[in-house]
Parts: C-alpha cells; structure tokens; sequence
C-alpha cells in the first residue's frame, strides 16, 4: 500500500461547509463587523513568517486594532461568538456520503488516521459523532502557524508517527490544505464539486467528489 497513514481537514472537507454557512447566516448579519476582523487578522497571521507562541492573543491584537477595541474584550468576544457559539450548530449538520464508511475502511485496513483543522475540531468531532476513528488530532492555531504554513502538518506527522511522504493529506482548499501538505512533503488529495471545473497549480495527486471514490484510490 502507498500510504500507511490518511489525514483529513474536517470544514469542507468531512461535511459540506455550506450546510453551516446557512445557519449562520443571522450571525454573519448581526456581527458582521467583528467577522471582518477576524478575517483581516487570519490573512495578516496566514502572511506572516513569524510562530506565534500564542496564536490567539496575536489575533485578538490584530482584531483589536482593526476595530479599535480592547484585545482582551475583543478576544473573549471571539472566543464566547465564534469558537464556542458556532460548535452547536455542529449537532445538526450531516456529513458527506460515506464518510464514516471511507474512516472505518481505512481503520480495518491498518491505516493510521489524523485529522487536521485550522479550527480547535475536538467539540465539533463529539458533535458529528467522529470520536474514536483518529491516531492523532491537530489543530493549526495551537501549532502557531495557520495553513498553508508546513509547521501545524509537520506536527501532525510526528504525532501519528509516520514520515511526511508515508501520508495522504485529504481536504478542500487548494490554497491552504493541498499547498501546505505538499510544503511538509505529504501528498494531496482534493474533494470538491464535480460542476466546478478550475486549474489547480500545483495539482492535487487526487481529486474526488465521492467518497467511494477515495477508498478505490487509497486501497488500489
């Protein structure tokens, strides 16, 4: 087998991200301006070259100065708003066909498994019933460097105990999962759309709408 390990990203990737988008669109219109901020921060943070040794009092800064608040009001906002306020909508969202299936193939077959979000996934993987398929669980913003950034795949690696070239890195940004997993060494497979057809520069060694259609690649 080509792989001894399969890491996947978990929004977008495990479940369709627009299911959540839908639920949130009340809070994207009521808070609309602290979103802004966040997505300022997280590009100014994706760009940077430095490790935070606190990734979220370094955005909180930047949001802070962004919206001309206070880091600390800024950052408990955050954390009460959208790290802890969006985790329930998780309860009611469904995942891609077959995505269990896929996992509890991979597991017979002795592949190692990890799961990679740029978003603390612990709560978010309770509440779409995924506990107890993962070999190792990272998340970015702990590492200190948000995707594409190689260090928060590198750490997952190590955490699976598998060299980087041994992995199969499954997600649903180009920009992010499949650049950044090919920064640590790893190799890449894209689920997307089948309607939407786009270059991809580097390309994936994979890409997939359907579930099935990862196992074939995997196990063939």
């Amino acid at each position: 087998m080509k792989f001894t390990a399969i890491a996947f990203d978990l929004d977008g990737t495990l479940y369709p991200d627009s299911r959540l988008f839908i639920r949130l669109i009340p809070f994207v219109i009521r808070e609309h301006r602290l979103l802004l901020a966040f997505g300022h921060a997280r590009r100014q943070l994706r760009q940077s070259e430095l490790c935070e040794a606190n990734l979220y009092e370094a955005q909180a800064a930047l949001m802070a100065e962004y919206l001309k608040r206070p880091a600390e009001e800024v950052r408990e906002k955050t954390e009460k708003l959208i790290y802890r306020g969006w985790e329930r909508h998780f309860k009611k969202i469904r995942l891609f066909p077959h995505v269990k299936e896929t996992l509890e193939v991979f597991k017979k077959e002795g592949l190692k498994l990890g799961l990679l979000s740029d978003f603390p996934p612990e709560k978010k993987i309770e509440f779409l019933n995924l506990n107890g398929y993962w070999d190792a669980i990272g998340c970015s913003e702990v590492s200190g460097r948000l995707k594409p950034d190689p260090k928060s795949f590198l750490d997952l690696a190590r955490e699976l105990d598998v060299p980087a070239e041994k992995i199969l890195y499954v997600g649903n940004k180009h920009s992010y999962d499949v650049i950044g997993a090919r920064r640590a060494g790893m190799r890449t497979a894209l689920v997307k759309s089948p309607f939407i057809v786009v270059s991809l520069d580097p390309a994936p060694d994979f890409v997939f709408h359907d579930y099935r259609q990862l196992q074939k690649y995997v196990l063939n």
